[in-house]
């Protein structure tokens, strides 16, 4: 059988210190890669970065930097196809730059007569109508068109999409492998000694994953107050886990000070030493009993490696992605209350094993799905030879 190599530009939110855009992108080469080698196509992926050098050196691709236009045309002339995804990059609630941006990309590489696939991709919000017009042109001259929800299925839907030119698959880090060996990773609480648990490693491990996003902070100051409650009352080990550095570091450490000192009653609080490896950050999660998460992949981690994931909602994409656990958020940012909060995590440590057996098979289910795009990319990449 005669192997064939094909360049992909990989297009998305890539090196920006952002553990799950990372993961995102770790889960793609790592199912292209997978997939090529049951097949008779060999990638060799080009990732559009903000960090190229960086990119390289974690992953040991060739990036090239994403806002330099003649490098980005340059290397979607010489590839054999473009990968846009997968994350959240088509929305406009963080800002107007993101969708023209990533359409841009698409669509140049749509003038250049290569072909386009959408890599389980989060559509919206999208807010401002102007933008429905460009999303529906590009979207129909794809190639392949994968989304990570029924809720973004049915947005481009009412675009004009056909039913059977839209795939509905998991978010590509459902698939993402723990890493080959284990990863010496720091603790602050006990720096002296790499990759060694903290002494309360036989506590109850509670990761904790949030971000700034209410301008007051009063979803923090409610966090805050549940996590203190719940330290206080049963013995745990509180882990942050800053996704986004070093902005979540920051709103890590503001709860943190608000818990203050919760040692006399036996619970221990630590935080992950900026971390940047997704692997590295999925080994952290794999350890813990439960994960509170406002990022959307610290749930992501959590639910593939069977960690039961406790969401705060501020975003669609939270309550869209636990639906698809039969789960739903312990809470809303605008309304979120500290003792309805402490409780809903008391009692999911409590009847952690029963959470486990009711949505195992599903878990399991969705990791499998999760390399369905690596999969069609690289069919239609052999039929074309």
């Amino acid at each position: 059988m005669v192997t064939t190599s094909k360049k992909l530009v990989i297009s998305g939110y890539y090196g920006f210190n952002n553990s799950g855009d990372e993961a995102v992108l770790k889960s793609i080469l790592t199912a292209l890669q997978e997939e090529s080698q049951r097949s008779n196509v060999t990638i060799e992926p080009i990732v559009l970065s903000i960090n190229p050098e960086w990119t390289t050196s974690m992953y040991g691709v060739r990036a090239v930097h994403r806002m330099k236009l003649k490098e980005v045309r340059e290397a979607l002339k010489e590839s054999d196809g473009l990968i846009s995804g997968g994350g959240s990059l088509l929305q406009d609630a963080t800002g107007l730059k993101s969708i023209p941006y990533y359409l841009g990309v698409i669509k140049l590489a749509q003038w250049l007569k290569k072909p386009t696939f959408i890599y389980a991709q989060g559509i919206g919000p999208v807010h401002r109508k102007i933008f429905n017009p460009m999303i529906k042109s590009v979207f129909k001259s794809c190639t392949y068109v994968s989304v990570r929800d029924e809720q973004s299925a049915d947005y481009l839907r009412r675009l004009g999409l056909k039913w059977n030119q839209i795939h509905v698959v998991p978010d590509p880090v459902m698939g993402l492998p723990l890493p080959d060996t284990a990863s010496p990773v720091r603790d602050e609480a006990a720096p002296s000694t790499a990759g060694e648990q903290p002494t309360h490693a036989k506590l109850p491990v509670i990761g904790v994953s949030v971000r700034f996003w209410e301008s007051d902070r009063k979803e923090l100051t409610a966090i805050a107050a549940g996590l203190k409650k719940l330290a206080t009352k049963k013995a745990v080990h509180l882990r942050f886990m800053p996704f986004h550095l070093p902005d979540d570091v920051q709103a890590s450490r503001f709860i943190m000070e608000m818990i203050d000192d919760v040692t006399s009653k036996g619970s221990e609080i630590s935080i992950t030493d900026d971390l940047t490896d997704p692997q590295q950050m999925l080994e952290e999660v794999s350890r813990c009993d439960l994960m509170i998460g406002m990022r959307l992949h610290s749930l992501i981690y959590a639910a593939s490696q069977y960690v039961p994931p406790v969401g705060i909602s501020y975003d669609p994409k939270i309550d869209q992605f636990l639906l698809r656990l039969e789960s739903e958020p312990a809470g809303n940012t605008s309304s979120l209350d500290g003792d309805k909060f402490a409780e809903t995590v008391a009692g999911l440590l409590e009847h952690r094993s029963q959470w486990l057996k009711q949505h195992e098979d599903r878990i399991t289910a969705l990791k499998q799905e999760a390399v369905e795009p690596a999969k069609q990319i690289i069919t239609y990449l052999g039929r074309k030879g």
